[in-house]
């Protein structure tokens, strides 16, 4: 797989990563261990060398597995974690106080069997902490060495730029996808500035632009998809004309709708790594497979032009979680 640097210090990774929240956190029950790691280490085995985990996505299916999956080839790939929340629970509020990013990076170097973090991504911008204590506080860890580079998620331009002038920010990770864009006003123009790499996630807006969604989808427990007003059976209804123009933007390329999908974001600019995640084998190997097409100056036009005929309705987030994110 082509390789792509996010940030100006020379942090290559695959063109796709491999989100790894899924695994245990979000979408319903958690995946068995032993099958969690065969998932990563077959996405390695394929060209993978970018993996994303978090301390709010479960210790114990997350960080450690993926640090057991990794461990046979931890110089070969580059793992991502991410500090923010009190106690490592997103429901507990925001924590990004200097001593709990410490004791968050500590610990995660012991999870994820490892003797650094190649990206410390702050989670969710905590507004009682100042954005540069929170760089400043990575700076520090980056100079003794358990840290490589430094992360900003779902992060305001103010707070980036104000972060940036601390410490370099390598990459922004927030959503982006074809049906979720604003990043485009602003954030883009601001990254490519600044020269920070873009790691989108739900780059296949949680599932919806490969088509499995109708108007009748219901989610298992545990899946917060279901809290989702973008998920609602009114909304999937009026959203149903995006997967329609996706799918028959895939047929002409004789390809999936995931994979138009992530060929699109790919195509939009050479610093963005969209991270996709699955638990399945065959999703994994459908999605790698966006990052070999081919999308022409035509087909981006025509893209646009269908996209620009739907109007794409619900919030992304429920009214308790949309709180944390842009400041």
């Amino acid at each position: 797989m082509q390789k792509r640097e996010l940030g100006r210090d020379g942090l290559r990774v695959s063109a796709l990563g491999l989100g790894c929240m899924g695994l245990s956190y979000g979408y319903g029950p958690a995946t068995d261990r032993t099958e969690a790691i065969a998932l990563i280490r077959a996405a390695y085995e394929r060209g993978v060398t970018f993996f994303d985990t978090a301390e709010a996505y479960g210790p114990a299916l997350n960080e450690e597995v993926l640090g057991e999956a990794l461990e046979p080839f931890r110089e070969a790939v580059v793992i991502a974690t991410k500090f923010g929340f009190r106690n490592g629970q997103p429901g507990d509020g925001l924590d990004s106080r200097p001593e709990r990013i410490r004791q968050v990076a500590d610990a995660a170097l012991i999870r994820l069997r490892t003797d650094r973090i190649d990206l410390f991504y702050q989670h969710r911008v905590d507004p009682d902490v100042p954005i540069e204590d929170v760089a400043g506080t990575v700076k520090e860890l980056i100079a003794a060495g358990k840290v490589k580079h430094f992360g900003l998620s779902e992060a305001g331009a103010q707070s980036i730029r104000r972060a940036h002038a601390v410490q370099p920010v390598a990459a922004l990770q927030s959503e982006y996808s074809m049906w979720w864009r604003e990043p485009e006003a602003e954030i883009l123009p601001l990254l490519e500035e600044l020269g920070i790499g873009f790691v989108p996630f739900s780059p296949l807006g949680k599932g919806f632009l490969t088509g499995r969604f109708g108007a009748d989808a219901t989610f298992a427990e545990g899946d917060f998809r279901g809290t989702v007003p973008r998920f609602s059976a009114e909304a999937l209804k009026a959203n149903q004309a995006l997967a329609d123009r996706v799918r028959e933007l895939a047929e002409t390329k004789g390809v999936t709708p995931a994979q138009i999908a992530l060929a699109w974001l790919l195509a939009q600019k050479p610093w963005i790594v969209p991270i996709p995640g699955t638990t399945k084998l065959h999703r994994l190997e459908e999605n790698l497979g966006g990052a070999d097409v081919e999308l022409t100056p035509d087909d981006l036009a025509r893209i646009e032009h269908a996209l620009a005929t739907v109007h794409v309705q619900g919030d992304r987030y429920a009214p308790s979680h949309q709180q944390f994110v842009n400041r």
